[in-house]
């Protein structure tokens, strides 16, 4: 018996050592450590845990903790995370959003059994509807929906974002029910790989879904001071959605109290750690950051170390990206807006 035990372990680490096999099935976490022996796949803890709330469907057991039987050792080896992938999303639309590990739970939640969501268009426009007529309208090729747990408080929260009058503006939702939410975030992204279809017809399905939601570059707290450089620093929370900076008062206003366009490297825009040169400020926290723009710099300071280094890179990555034509237009915006 030890023998087998013995056997049964070589064999499940030689398919856990797969490549195919070293992110999980559902979320794309790193080195999954759990797996379902009815589905043939390898997940993490946290999608584990979704997966043993839908036992009919899945079973799982622990890679590290658990015997596991020469019969369930060679299921995993049959299947495993290529061969459940191209089974059980081979109907999923191309616009339906893949979960990550760092989503909340609503998104996660229904991991295997992705089912067609219901979705509606009316022009080109999505309306959010109260009573009889439409609270407001907004353009859907202007919005943008992401997922906010920790931002509303509420597990099943859903920010959306769009522009008016080139100014970001922000709604906060929620549910009670996860699901509703969901569906409400993939009929957006619906609507959106519709539109671009129509806007661009010979561009590829992929090259498409890579423009439909996206979630924030960097979110939290710095401390920023005013365009003299001589202002007290005031703690805001700043928002990095690609080149637009906005920071707010609060995590959940509605407008932003401003927004400072992020260029690229080949266009004068830099960030630096520590102030410019001769500059002095009074500020609480001491990690400071410099953004050069053509126009002025932005200071900044962060409470921790690890915060700059997490904003200097996510700063750095936008900053390396050459600018679209599209992109043009919205930096003269700036610098012609008052």
């Amino acid at each position: 018996m030890a023998a087998k035990n013995l056997r049964n372990g070589m064999a499940l680490k030689e398919v856990w050592r797969r490549e195919e096999n070293a992110l999980c099935a559902d979320c794309g976490k790193p080195d999954p450590d759990w797996a379902s022996y009815t589905l043939g796949v390898f997940i993490c803890l946290d999608c584990s845990r979704i997966h043993c709330n839908i036992p009919s469907v899945s079973k799982v057991k622990s890679l590290r903790m658990d015997r596991w039987d020469e019969a369930q050792v060679q299921f995993l080896a049959q299947h495993g995370n290529a061969v459940a992938k191209a089974t059980y999303e081979a109907h999923v639309p191309i616009y339906y959003y893949h979960p990550v590990h760092t989503d909340c739970q609503s998104e996660r939640r229904d991991p295997v059994e992705k089912r067609q969501r219901q979705w509606a268009v009316f022009s080109t426009a999505l309306n959010l509807v109260l009573a009889k007529e439409p609270k407001m309208v907004i353009k859907i090729d202007t919005i943008n929906a992401t997922f906010q747990p920790e931002k509303t408080g509420h597990p099943n929260g859903l920010q959306i974002t769009y522009l008016k009058d080139n100014k970001t503006r922000n709604i906060f939702l929620y549910h009670e029910d996860g699901k509703e939410t969901v569906d409400w975030f993939n009929a957006i992204r619906a609507v959106q790989f519709h539109y671009l279809k129509v806007a661009f017809p010979v561009a590829s399905d992929k090259e498409l879904t890579s423009r439909l939601t996206r979630n924030f570059l960097k979110e939290g707290y710095m401390e920023k001071t005013g365009p003299r450089q001589k202002e007290p620093f005031k703690k805001r929370w700043f928002t990095l959605d690609h080149r637009r900076l906005m920071y707010f008062k609060d995590p959940l206003d509605a407008f932003a109290k401003g927004e400072v366009f992020v260029g690229s490297g080949e266009n004068g825009y830099s960030v630096k750690q520590g102030l410019p040169a001769g500059v002095q400020g009074t500020f609480t926290w001491p990690f400071v950051i410099t953004i050069v723009t053509p126009d002025r710099d932005y200071l900044f300071t962060c409470e921790t170390e690890r915060d700059r280094q997490e904003w200097v890179a996510a700063f750095s990555r936008v900053i390396e990206q050459p600018m679209t034509p599209q992109e043009y237009a919205v930096e003269a915006y700036f610098k012609l807006k008052p």
